[in-house]
C-alpha cells in the first residue's frame, strides 16, 4: 500500500503490535518455555542441577558491572553480601592478572553445573572441559564452538577467581550479634591456554571446590529441574526467582502463607532498579515465566484496592493504593524428593530461644539464611 509522497507504508502502521506478535508466532524464548510447560515429566536423576541454598538468593550481578569494578555488594535486611573479583596466574605472561566479576545467567548456569558434577561424583575435584561442552549443548541448546563457548568459559574463569563474604546480624535480649563468613566456591583451578591462536581462551580446565563449600553443598544443595533451567536460561532474574522458590516454597508451613513485601523483594532481586514500579513490572514478567514451568508453585498477590478521591491542595485527584506484596504458599518442590539421588535440602530445625544458643544459630544462618 502506498501513501502520497511516502512510498511504501510500513507494516507496523497497518497492524497493532499485539497483532504483529500473533502473526509472527512465539519467540525463541517463548518456544523454550512452552516446550518445558508441555513436558511435565519428572527429570532424569542424572540431569538434575543443584544450587547451594545460600546462593538460591540474588548474589551475583545481573549485568556486567565493568572490568574496573572489583567489588559488588547487596544489603537485604540483616544480611550483607559482597562479591570480590580475584586474580589468576596467566600461563604466558607469567604473572597474576585481574579477573573481572562474574555476572549474568551463564554464570549461574555454570555454578549449577559445577554443583551437579561435584554431587554426582561425590568429589570436589572436577574436570570441566568435556562436561561443560556437553552441558552447553544439552541445556543451552548452543553449538559449543566459537563465541558461545567463549562466553560460558569466561564466566567460569570469573567465578573461579571470585570470593564471597556474607554477614548476618541478629538481635538478642543481651545485645546484637554479628557473624561473618568468607566463602570461596573454588579453591584451586588450572588454566588451559592452547597454542592455536584461533582457539585461545583463558579458562579453567579443572577446578577444585573448597572443602568448606563442598561439605556444605552435600547437606544444603537444592535440586533444580534441568528443563526448567534451560527454559529460563535467558534471564538472570528468572533463574534467581526459580531457585529461590525451589528452596522456599516447600518450607512454608501447610495452611500458612508467608508474606513477602514488594520492598523486601526489591531488596533481594531489585539490583539496577531504582524505582519500585519499574522493578515490580520486571519482576512480574520474570515470575510469570517461572510459574509457567514451575507449575506446582502457588503464589498469590494482594488484590489492588479501589482508587480513592483525595485532595492535592485544592485539586481533587484519584489515588490508587499500591500493592503490598506476594504471599507464598506451601508447594511441592520442582524436583520430587524421591529423585534426589545425591543430596537434598536439610530440613529446618526449630531455633533455641536461649541466648546461649544464639551464636551457634547465627553461624548456621550463614549457611541457611532464609529471606
Amino acid at each position: 500500500m502506498r501513501k502520497k509522497g511516502r512510498g511504501l507504508t510500513h507494516i507496523g502502521e497497518l497492524f497493532s503490535p499485539k497483532l504483529l506478535r500473533e502473526l509472527k508466532g512465539p519467540t525463541p524464548i517463548q518456544k523454550r518455555i512452552i516446550e518445558a510447560t508441555n513436558n511435565p515429566e519428572p527429570p532424569d536423576a542424572r540431569s538434575i542441577l543443584y544450587q547451594h541454598t545460600v546462593l538460591c538468593q540474588t548474589c551475583l550481578p545481573y549485568r556486567d558491572p565493568g572490568d574496573d569494578v572489583r567489588t559488588w555488594e547487596r544489603l537485604n535486611g540483616n544480611v550483607h553480601l559482597e562479591i570480590s573479583a580475584g586474580k589468576a596466574m596467566h600461563p604466558e605472561q607469567g604473572r597474576l592478572v585481574p579477573i573481572p566479576l562474574p555476572f549474568g545467567p551463564k554464570c549461574r548456569l555454570v555454578l549449577m553445573h559445577i554443583n551437579q558434577r561435584a554431587l554426582q561424583t561425590r568429589s570436589p575435584n572436577i574436570e570441566v572441559e568435556d562436561s561443560l561442552t556437553a552441558f552447553v549443548r544439552r541445556v543451552l541448546k548452543l553449538d559449543p564452538k566459537g563465541r558461545n563457548i567463549r562466553m560460558v568459559k569466561d564466566q567460569l574463569t570469573r567465578l573461579s577467581a571470585a570470593s564471597i563474604t556474607l554477614g548476618v546480624t541478629r538481635q538478642t535480649s543481651t545485645g546484637n550479634l554479628a557473624a561473618t563468613g568468607h566463602l570461596h566456591v573454588i579453591e584451586h583451578f588450572e588454566v588451559w591456554f592452547p597454542k592455536d591462536e584461533r582457539q585461545r581462551v583463558f579458562w579453567p580446565s579443572t577446578v577444585d571446590l573448597s572443602p568448606t563449600y563442598f561439605e556444605s553443598l552435600l547437606g544444603h544443595a537444592v535440586p533444580l529441574n534441568e528443563s526448567h533451567i534451560a527454559a529460563l536460561s535467558h534471564s538472570a532474574m528468572a533463574l534467581d526467582i526459580y531457585a529461590w522458590l525451589a528452596q522456599r516454597l516447600c518450607r512454608v508451613p501447610p495452611g500458612k502463607g508467608a508474606f513477602i513485601s514488594w520492598a523486601a523483594l526489591h531488596g533481594q532481586f531489585g539490583q539496577g532498579y531504582n524505582r519500585l514500579n519499574n522493578f515490580r513490572a520486571a519482576f512480574r514478567t520474570a515470575l510469570r515465566e517461572v510459574l509457567a514451568v514451575y507449575r506446582d508453585a502457588t503464589i498469590t498477590e494482594d488484590q489492588r484496592r479501589p482508587p480513592r478521591l483525595a485532595l492535592h491542595g485544592s485539586t481533587p485527584v484519584w489515588r490508587e493504593p499500591a500493592l503490598k506484596g506476594l504471599t507464598l504458599h506451601h508447594s511441592l518442590p520442582p524436583v520430587p524428593r524421591l529423585l534426589h539421588p545425591v543430596s537434598a535440602p536439610a530440613p529446618e530445625k526449630t531455633e533455641s530461644k536461649t541466648d546461649r544458643e544464639a551464636p551457634r544459630q547465627l553461624r548456621k544462618s550463614l549457611l541457611q539464611h532464609q529471606p
